[in-house]
């Protein structure tokens, strides 16, 4: 987990030296926007991938504990993993309209 934090930290921080690179003239701004494109969409799948195993997890869990409750769960475990997904789905509908 601490190790997690410190690379959120760095991400962060990098994402602050952007207007650094932005002074120079001689390369393209579309390499830049297909580069960090790739980046978002490889975060974006990762997080969600993450969060849908964790939610598949404790939606197993939670039915193993109590399996009377089965329609709220798999109700509540649809709707999160349809919300999870969006990121994704968002992430890459922001990258179409901005590369071209």
């Amino acid at each position: 987990m601490r190790q997690l934090s410190r690379l959120f930290m760095i991400l962060s921080a990098l994402c602050f030296a952007m207007p650094a690179f932005a002074q120079g003239g001689g390369t393209s701004a579309a390499s830049w926007v297909a580069i960090t494109a790739g980046f978002s969409m490889a975060i974006a799948s990762a997080v969600c991938g993450l969060a849908q195993g964790k939610a598949v997890a404790a939606a197993t869990e939670s039915l193993a504990r109590n399996p009377a409750a089965r329609p709220g769960i798999q109700f509540a475990l649809i709707l999160g993993l349809v919300l999870i997904e969006s990121l994704a789905l968002y992430t890459l509908a922001i990258i179409f309209l901005k590369v071209k």
